[in-house]
């Protein structure tokens, strides 16, 4: 039987209602403005440094040593640096260096802190002792200084700072996987598929991690923002990536070199790293509050 609201609209018929999960998430997150333009904004970012080859309007690395250190001009529109390259191209370029390190950094954190929090917190008893210990251990160490720790000892580039990263961040994401696995595992589902024999990884990949998606999303946006400032700062050191190649750490630290003479080659890598970094934030906290398990009006 049919319900009718005070809109007219029967609840069997209401697109809140009727949809599938997914698709109320899709809506909760497009009424978030905030997300939702960061969103945006980070896609443009990404398809214009995945398309740099295409849209920058020299060779990053052309040399123009006729129009060193200039301002913007019809034809160099964010100025060039010390060696007449042209900045917004290079700046193109370093997006897509710099976005890409972030996303290895995370998905080597996600490659070993996901599984492992998954397996503390389904078995328990000594092998979630001993794993939590480890992550107490790294955590325990300043991540940027345990970060250059290792790269200390496997050398500079882009891979090894970001495989580095990965391992220092990947204790923050078993520690959130670990206590929704707990919370899940003691789920009445979960429990009736123990006790019917289900296979203890049919258990994890089909009951639990699809019901801890919505905190490992959140973090998983959050992180890269940290592991894309963090990739700044490690570039920024000499640690990251190697010059020629830029990326907006070490176009930053450059641009430091002539900051009196020409301080728009600080301002413009700058900008790129804390608007991009401000679009993950708003995406996560868009995220936490579209797959949140609470109960919402209207859902």
């Amino acid at each position: 039987m049919k319900t009718t609201t005070n809109s007219g609209i029967s609840s069997a018929e209401s697109p809140l209602v009727t949809a599938p999960g997914w698709r109320r998430f899709a809506r909760r997150f497009r009424t978030n403005r905030l997300a939702f333009t960061a969103l945006i904004v980070l896609v443009v970012l990404a398809v214009a440094s995945a398309a740099a080859p295409l849209l920058a309007p020299y060779e990053p690395d052309a040399i123009d040593v006729l129009n060193r250190l200039s301002g913007s001009t019809p034809e160099h529109w964010l100025g060039t640096d010390g060696l007449g390259r042209d900045t917004f191209s290079r700046l193109l370029l370093a997006g897509r260096i710099s976005l890409f390190a972030a996303l290895l950094a995370v998905v080597v954190a996600a490659a070993i802190g996901v599984p492992f929090g998954l397996l503390a917190g389904y078995s328990g008893g000594w092998i979630d002792w001993l794993l939590g210990r480890a992550a107490d251990v790294l955590m325990t160490f300043p991540a940027i200084i345990l970060a250059i720790a290792i790269i200390a000892a496997t050398g500079p580039g882009l891979i090894n700072a970001m495989i580095a990263l990965g391992i220092v961040y990947s204790p923050r994401l078993f520690r959130v996987v670990r206590s929704a696995t707990l919370a899940v595992r003691a789920e009445t589902y979960v429990e009736a598929s123990v006790s019917i024999g289900t296979p203890v990884h049919s258990i994890i990949t089909r009951r639990v991690l699809p019901n801890i998606l919505s905190p490992l999303l959140v973090q998983i946006s959050l992180m890269l923002a940290a592991a894309l400032l963090a990739e700044a700062a490690l570039s920024l050191l000499g640690l990251g990536v190697v010059p020629p190649t830029p990326s907006w750490g070490n176009l930053l630290g450059r641009g430091f070199v002539e900051i009196r003479s020409t301080p728009l080659l600080v301002v413009w890598p700058g900008l790129a790293i804390a608007i991009a970094t401000l679009c993950f934030n708003l995406i996560g906290d868009g995220l936490q509050d579209s797959l949140g398990r609470e109960t919402r009006k209207g859902d």
